[in-house]
């Protein structure tokens, strides 16, 4: 694995290093100790598949509220996303901004997202299906979000959103509410 830091402290690219024969290739996907020595948390407690059935589908922006915020290690295994995370952390140099990322079958990258960040991503192929691997695991009554289209954060994607929940599309914009993340 090859594990590169991203503009947000904190958060990072995580890449295969694939052996490669004339079978295929065997790669390492998640090593905890490799996770512990670039300073990442890998305790994974829950995973999860997001399949989406077209292009254009946003999910997101979410995020987990203490004491249930969510480490999320993100990695897309079928199709194409624009993965996109943003600093909630009121005290981090990073704070409000936002790092995005295009994660495919093909580049077998991995996104990893810290506590107190929201993500989101759009599908950029039909039946695209992402793997989340998380830590805690979900808690009902703890999930928020911030609106995908949100002036604040400036966030700018590359092809037309076509099918959204009424919750992710109903979130507040930041000038309209107060965030509460911890």
């Amino acid at each position: 694995m090859l594990i590169r830091k991203t503009p947000l402290l904190g958060a990072a690219l995580v890449d295969l290093e694939p052996i490669e024969d004339d079978r295929g290739f065997f790669a390492r996907s998640f090593c905890r100790q490799e996770f512990i020595d670039a300073g990442l948390d890998p305790l994974v407690e829950q995973a999860s598949i997001s399949f989406n059935q077209k292009v254009g589908t946003m999910r997101g922006f979410h995020y987990q509220r203490d004491p249930h915020a969510e480490t999320k290690l993100i990695r897309c295994y079928r199709g194409a996303i624009h993965d996109v995370i943003v600093d909630l952390r009121p005290e981090s140099p990073t704070y409000m901004q936002h790092f995005a990322a295009e994660l495919t079958e093909d580049n077998r990258t991995a996104l990893y997202v810290p506590r107190h960040f929201a993500h989101a991503f759009l599908t950029l192929a039909d039946r695209t299906e992402v793997l989340y691997q998380i830590t805690p695991a979900y808690a009902p009554g703890f999930g928020r979000g911030l609106r995908w289209d949100d002036p604040a954060l400036g966030v700018e994607w590359p092809t037309e959103i076509t099918t959204i929940s009424e919750q992710d599309a109903t979130w507040p914009l930041l000038s309209e509410a107060a965030m509460q993340v911890r």
